[in-house]
């Protein structure tokens, strides 16, 4: 119960990230975007 518990919120928060970001370009401005963030916070 608990196992199909983490898969449906898995599944659930993926189909999310998938929808935000709909072509690989988009995926990779995302990431990039976070990894600037970090950049950002650790200067």
């Amino acid at each position: 119960m608990k196992q199909a518990l983490v898969i449906l919120l898995f599944t659930l928060f993926g189909a999310a990230g998938l929808t935000g970001c709909n072509t690989v370009a988009g995926v990779g401005e995302d990431v990039q975007a976070v990894g600037d963030g970090i950049q950002d916070a650790a200067d």
